[in-house]
This record gives structure tokens, sequence and C-alpha cells, in this order.
């Protein structure tokens, strides 16, 4: 058996898995075996005697043509130098190609070079688990940076300290807007959240997400005014690395971090013109481009919005564009002021303090009759927000568990402004209020620096500038 093998060479050869050709000098086929008949659907009879080349070797991966003399197998031919080639393709009889590693080993006989064999196998399983390895790590790589973007923009949610006061209230206009709000929330439109400072458009919003069927998914909020026009387009679109200065690494914004989510848009009045438009495409095509960047991203996310200022006056003057204003306002929702729904005092009052006994490791108990009487014949010019100041203040002084309001309450006094103190002047009356309602504590989770949300140092410090002290 082992001399009929030696005496016929062609048998080991038609014996082995990897397809093989051989050529003479000319590039003529001059044997080919059945393994690489089955790879390439092309027949030995088909094949003997022509250029192979020109069958399945012709063109590279994207189409693009591949001439015979850049061909490292003709290169052997010519230089007599083995090669081992990969990344490269053959064309099926069928017109469609397969990824193929090969080597080409020329042939001597009598130290002359007479020929090549080429031996090559079909690596697209092999391909296909790379392709697939690197998706998945792709998908890894996104996954985990959505995750790390979501985490960074969570902590920084958390870190302003939000208090809602709840959605509370038995008047007629507030359970008109309740029942609004479940009616919209089972929709997709895009609603308008309507009101002055303080009402609570934030926790409407977050309710009207809350009970949508995106709730599972992330709620993101942008304060339109709390940045510059400049950063304001990377806040919500992102921006690629180099995109402009200090763009070191590349950043989503706040419409790729909504996906599937909501995105909530405070003080939508305050974007910029050139903002408003690439607004108004997201709203309508549902995709953007990152600034400094050039590829397209889809996004599905449903569009809440919140404003006290009137758009449609803004729009008759040219600051907001009027089609962006229907785009928004699909649905509006008017959160009502407190002076019209004067009668939620009591409830609003109880879902206070409830939050502030957490806050402040009270036991407050509630409000006398006739703090609830004060309460409610003041007109609030600074809605829910001010109320909860004012009784943050008072559970703060107050040694009983029922609070008395420890001075009267006077329209306007809480807004006054006194245009003739500088900052500083302004900044240490401030500071100085908050740290007789602590009786000077500074340290502490009842100290002013925990109120005034500084670090304690920093308070020192601002104290020893501005000259504060116990008796300033």
């Amino acid at each position: 058996m082992i001399k009929q093998f030696l005496n016929d060479p062609k048998l080991l050869l038609n014996a082995v898995g990897e397809g093989i050709y051989g050529f003479d000098l000319t590039g003529n086929a001059v044997f080919v075996n059945p393994a690489a008949e089955r790879m390439t659907g092309w027949k030995a009879d088909e094949l003997l005697g022509k250029k192979i080349h020109q069958y399945h070797h012709h063109s590279h991966a994207d189409g693009s043509p591949y001439p015979a003399d850049e061909c490292q197998i003709y290169c052997t031919m010519f230089d007599g130098k083995r090669r081992e080639v990969k990344n490269e393709v053959f064309w099926r009889k069928d017109g469609t190609s397969f990824a193929v590693e090969y080597t080409s080993t020329p042939v001597y006989r009598q130290g002359e070079l007479i020929g090549a064999v080429a031996v090559f196998r079909d690596i697209s399983a092999q391909k296909k688990t790379q392709n697939d390895l690197k998706q998945a790590l792709e998908q890894v790589k996104h996954l985990s940076e959505q995750l790390q973007d979501e985490n960074n923009y969570l902590i920084e949610e958390l870190n302003q300290d939000w208090q809602g006061s709840g959605l509370v209230g038995q008047s007629h206009v507030f359970q008109a807007m309740l029942a609004q709000i479940k009616l919209v929330s089972e929709t997709d439109s895009t609603v308008l959240i309507l009101g002055e400072n303080g009402t609570g458009k934030e926790l409407v919003a977050r309710n009207l997400h809350r009970l949508s069927k995106r709730s599972n998914q992330t709620f993101i909020k942008v304060n339109c005014a709390a940045f510059t026009p400049s950063l304001l387009e990377s806040e919500l679109f992102g921006h690629e690395r180099g995109a402009f200065t200090g763009a070191n690494e590349r950043r989503k914004g706040r419409f790729e971090l909504a996906d599937k989510g909501t995105l909530f848009l405070d003080e939508v009045a305050e974007l910029p013109l050139e903002a408003q438009s690439k607004l108004l495409r997201v709203l309508q095509e549902q995709e953007f481009e990152r600034v400094g960047g050039s590829t397209t991203l889809r996004v599905n996310i449903r569009v809440l919005a919140a404003t006290n200022r009137d758009l449609w006056q803004m729009v008759q003057k040219g600051s907001f564009r009027i089609d962006l204003y229907y785009r928004l306002n699909v649905f509006p929702i008017k959160v009502p002021a407190l002076r019209e729904r004067k009668e939620d005092i009591p409830y609003l009052c109880t879902n206070l303090i409830t939050q502030l006994n957490k806050r402040l490791g009270k036991q407050l108990k509630g409000l006398s009759k006739k703090a609830i009487s004060q309460l409610q014949s003041y007109d609030w010019p600074g809605n829910i927000r001010e109320l909860q100041n004012v009784l943050e203040r008072e559970a703060i002084l107050s040694k009983h568990d029922i609070l008395k309001l420890s001075q009267p309450l006077q329209a306007g006094t809480s807004n006054v402004v006194n245009a003739s103190l500088t900052l500083a002047e302004a900044q240490k009356q401030h500071i100085i209020a908050v740290l007789e309602l602590s009786n000077w504590q500074i340290s502490g989770d009842k100290g002013a620096a925990s109120k005034l949300g500084l670090p304690e140092s920093t308070l020192r410090s601002k104290m020893r500038k501005l000259g504060i002290a116990k008796n300033s």
C-alpha cells in the first residue's frame, strides 16, 4: 500500500481536505484536486489548461478588480518565493465568494523553477465567528458606555437634591389636571406643560413618564436655561472627541441617553433658535448627529416640554419657531398656580411635612389651624416651592411637633430684590440668614454648610472673605 502511494502521489493530493492547484509558468492549471472542486464549484476539466485567476481570483471582496500581476500566486511563479496569504476571497462558479487563506509554493525540477502549487482552505466559518465575536464585544462596549453614561446622569440628578411636593389635592382645577395627565400618559404624544415657577411642572413630567408604557426606561431631564448656547447643543446631542476645545472624549447627549424613554425639556423657551431647528428635526425624524460627527443616530423618544413663558407671544416676536411651537403644543397641560387652589394647601402641607421629617430628622405632626388659615390667606407668588421653603424654615425653628408661623406672611416679601446691594453684600446677607436659622452651626446635617450645599471648608472660607462672624 505504501509503495502504491509513493508511485502515485496524486492519491495523497486528492485525499486531503484543502484545495490544491498546480500551475505551470504561464499560469495555466495543470492539477486540480477534488477538495478544490467542492469548494469552488469548478470541475477540473473546466479549469485544466486555463488561467484560474480569471475564474475565481479576479476581484477583491469588495468587487474591485484584482489584476493578475498583483496576484501572490503568480508572483511566486515569477520570483520563486513561498508566500502565505490571508484575508482574500475566491469566487465560486455561482458568483458567490468565500474567505480563504492560502500558501503559494514554488515547484523546482533539477534546480529549475517549473511552476507553483497553491494550497487553500475555506475560512468562512472562522471569519463569521470572528465577526460575531467582534460585534458581541462592540455591543458589550456600547452597553457598558451607555450604562456608564446613564449612571453619571443619575448621579447628577441625585446631586441636584430634587424634592417633589407630590401630586396631591382635591380642588376641581387640580383634579381636572390629573385627569389630563392620566389621559395623555397612555400615549406617546408630545406634552407641553405650562405654569408659573414653582407650580410643580417637573413633577407633572415625572408622573407622565411613570404612568406611561415607557416607565421602565430612562427619564432624562434637560434644563434648557442652564447651559450657554454653545454648550447646550453638545448637552442635547452629544459630541465626538476633538469636536471643540475641551472635548477630550466622545460623549453621548441627553437625546441618546433618553432612547426608548422620555426626554423632559425644562424651560424650553430658553432654547436658542439654532437649537430649536435641530430639536424640530429630532421631533420630526427622530434622528440627529453628535457635534463634530457625521453619523446619523436614530432614537425613539417621547418628548415632554415645560415653560413658564407665553410661547405664542414669543412666536409673534420671532424668538421662537412657529413650526416647533406646533410640534410641542400637541397636548398642553396647564399646572394651576397655588393661589388658584388654596383649598389644597392642607393636603400639600401634610405631604411636605412628611418629607421634612425624613430630611431633618423631625417628628412633626402637622400645622395649627391658625397657621393653615394664614397660609391660605397668602397669594404665594413663589407657589409650592415657596410653601416648601416656608415650612422648612418653620420646621428648623420649631421646638414643638405642631408648626406655627413665627412671622406673618406678606405678599411680595419672599421675592423682594434690593438692587442697591452688590453681589458680595447679597451673598453675605443670605449666608448670615442661613447661619441664624442654623443657630450658627456650620457643620453636620443640620448645619449651614449642608443647607447652602457647600463643603464646610468652603463656607468657612467665604465667611472669612465676607467678614462674617457671629455678631456681624
